[in-house]
């Protein structure tokens, strides 16, 4: 009733004022009877014309004013900007406060780095005042730092590790190179920087430096800051060292509550959680530099020689030392996510979501804030249409969230929080973090989000000057072969909690461009309308993408989902894992689980056939029970007992890489077994337990057709 309602609404309004139709329609949209499908048309075409580019810009400064770390009353000015836009939009707002166990920002001031011998000279860590620059000499700028670094003072000699990779010290090794006792120095990129720290501090490191250098993004590349868009000699990259990523070290086994709520909090005490203990301080290259052109050692193995002009050595000698202190404490800190709702007319508890972290380590222009405006112009957008008989029939959330750039804590605390709900309503997960940084669209996703995304991109303009490209998929599709059009989601953003641990769809993409300012004082507004986005088309874009592919999530008759793409990356994953298991010198028995990829892909092939088919002569009768055992599929992967790395990675289908913390591991139950060299017997029961689970999928897919088919109730 209500949505015969709401649609009667729109189409007056419709007839009335008239609408703009979308760039590109489809001949149907999937899971759409063709009324349904007649009234989402009209709702996206109203939402083409929402997102404007002064309101996306005008949003981004206000985020982007003043440096807002976590835990920081910056931040929270932040989150009440936030939560205004969102309230006046007419979604209705939520906070979900946390006490995380966290180190404070003025723990920056607590850092020294100062080569000893041969001169005395302390070391830069803040970037350069730029004359161009307006932000870069904001009196609340910090000097940079590490989260979570241990504490300590040391004073020792140097060896360079290149990106302090896992192989990179197992080389040093082969090379009889002695890394106990000694300071590290390591360039960023290879790895997530807490495996840095965990490989150094593995390998008996009395303390870490990290610094970007010019041949990762520097003046190798082009024009440093600030006449071109690369970094410059001051940048320095700030960011967290917890590992793994996820979560309050405190809290491993939910969500890290209030101490002053209702709730009991089982609390382990700092000394029983796994928190480095290394010093770590990040540097700028023009400090890196005092350090690696008096290193006096043997010449760098093949391919660690950076950008600096002149050769690189592994080690310093004892005639070069530097001390690094670090000063350091932790303590429970506030922080609070802020999630906005627009209820669904006829769904209410099943949620879309979409969301982006909002601390950042300075201003977080691009990361991640560019993200949190279009968030933000989105909401306005939504609210507007909804007032006016576009109100979506699943509830949309819009998620802001606290504390990521420390670790992924705020989202993943409310995953925790939120489990239930999630696992019994979620329909998908869409990251924005960081989202407008340039002109290339790209995006990874779940197999079930695939289709859907992909086709909102036909529906979208791009608003780049590209010749024959007129909509976002055309875009991509001139970039990218058919089958590598969307790639599969790994780690480093608030999607992890949601995909690898409760099971929902997720994705995650945006429009991108080269930001070597990633995490320095110079990702601001004055780098980002010179370099990223100078007219401040593309977040707006964004905005009628992802608010495209929500309200076709939000409104379809049965779940849009991409069944069939299931099996067909399932059996590349699979051959893929047989391949590096043949490099190793390994037979990998996959034979029974490519069988039951077979019969998901036959289960999933008519599934999407009599969908299709069930669709066009209207809504089916049981839809709602149809809806349901689709909101199961991405369960079937669940593992209770987590994967062989970590329990907090419970999904067999995706996890970040245990070795690096950033890529994508697809089926990491198998994959870990052949990168580890286990016996075959390992390898046997975790290919079991995959056959299993996809036998599982296939079997809520053979329910659904069959639901579909069903007369009603």
């Amino acid at each position: 009733m209500l949505r015969a309602m709401y649609r009667l609404s729109l189409l007056l309004l419709v007839a009335t004022l008239g609408v703009l139709p979308v760039v590109a329609q489809d001949a149907s949209l999937t899971g759409f009877a063709p009324a349904s499908a007649e009234e989402q048309r009209a709702c996206e075409g109203r939402l083409a014309e929402a997102p404007t580019p002064e309101t996306f810009r005008a949003h981004l400064q206000a985020l982007t004013d003043e440096p807002h770390p976590a835990g920081t009353p910056a931040n929270d000015r932040v989150r009440a900007y936030i939560d205004s836009v969102m309230t006046a939009a007419g979604l209705s707002t939520t906070e979900y406060p946390y006490d995380l166990y966290m180190p404070s920002p003025e723990s920056a001031h607590n850092t020294e780095v100062a080569l000893v011998t041969p001169t005395r000279r302390p070391l830069n860590r803040q970037e350069n005042i730029l004359d161009e620059d307006p932000f870069s000499g904001h009196p609340d700028l910090r000097p940079a730092w590490n989260a979570y670094s241990g504490s300590g003072d040391v004073t020792r000699e140097v060896v360079y590790a290149n990106y302090g990779r896992k192989e990179d010290f197992a080389t040093l090794d082969s090379l009889g190179v002695e890394v106990d006792g000694k300071i590290v120095m390591a360039r960023y990129g290879g790895n997530f920087r807490g495996f840095k720290a965990k490989y150094a501090e593995e390998a008996g490191a009395a303390g870490l430096l990290m610094y970007t250098d010019p041949a990762d993004g520097g003046y190798t590349d082009g024009l440093p800051y600030p006449e071109g868009r690369y970094l410059s000699e001051s940048l320095i990259q700030r960011g967290s060292i917890l590992t793994p990523l996820g979560g309050d070290p405190l809290t491993p086994d939910g969500p890290s509550l209030p101490t002053d709520a209702d709730a009991e909090v089982d609390r382990l005490d700092p000394s029983e959680a796994d928190l480095p203990e290394l010093p770590v301080a990040p540097l700028p290259y023009e400090s890196a530099e005092q350090i690696l052109r008096r290193m006096t050692g043997e010449a760098v193995p093949s391919g660690w020689q950076g950008g600096l002009p002149f050769a690189y050595r592994v080690t310093g000698g004892p005639d070069l030392t530097v001390r690094l202190k670090v000063e350091q404490p932790k303590s429970l800190t506030r922080a609070t996510n802020v999630v906005g709702t627009l209820e669904g007319t006829e769904h209410p508890d099943e949620w879309i979501l979409l969301g982006s972290h909002f601390d950042a380590w300075t201003f977080g222009a691009t990361d991640p804030n560019s993200g949190t405006a279009m968030l933000l112009t989105l909401a306005e957008a939504l609210g507007t249409l909804a007032e006016t008989g576009c109100r979506p029939d699943r509830s949309i959330k819009i998620a802001h969230w606290d504390a990521e750039e420390y670790g992924i804590l705020g989202s993943t605390e409310w995953v925790e929080q939120m489990e239930d709900e999630l696992r019994g309503g979620a329909v998908a997960y869409l990251n924005a973090d960081g989202a407008v940084s340039g002109a290339r669209f790209g995006a990874a996703a779940a197999p079930s989000l695939k289709g859907p995304l992909l086709d909102a991109a036909k529906s979208v303009a791009y608003p780049g000057a590209e010749a024959d490209t007129t909509t976002v998929y055309d875009h991509l599709a001139a970039r990218t072969e058919a089958g590598d059009r969307l790639g599969d989601l790994g780690g480093g953003s608030d999607h992890v909690g949601f995909y690898t641990y409760a099971g929902v769809p997720s994705a995650s993409g945006g429009f991108s461009g080269t930001t070597p300012v990633y995490h320095s004082a110079y990702d601001n507004f004055a780098w980002y309308t010179r370099f990223a986005d100078t007219s401040f088309v593309y977040g707006p874009a964004l905005a009628r993408l992802d608010g495209t592919l929500a309200l076709r999530l939000a409104n379809a008759d049965v779940l849009p989902y991409d069944v069939p793409r299931y099996a067909e990356d399932l059996r590349g994953h699979v051959e893929t894992i047989a391949e590096r298991a043949a490099e190793t010198g390994r037979e990998a028995p996959f034979n029974r689980l490519q069988a039951a990829i077979d019969t998901l892909a036959t289960a999933a092939a008519a599934f999407d056939s009599a969908r299709t088919a069930r669709v066009a002569d209207g809504p089916p009768p049981n839809a709602e029970a149809l809806n349901e055992t689709l909101l199961s599929l991405e369960q079937a992967f669940q593992h209770a007992d987590g994967m062989p790395f970590g329990d907090q990675y419970r999904s067999l289908y995706a996890s970040p890489n245990p070795f690096n913390g950033y890529a994508s591991w697809m089926l990491p139950g198998l994959r870990y077994p052949v990168e580890t060299d286990a016996d075959a017997a390992t390898l046997d029961r975790w290919t079991a337990i995959y056959r299993e689970a996809v036998l599982r999928l296939a079997e809520r897919v053979r329910s659904a057709t069959t639901t579909v088919g069903a007369p009603a109730d």
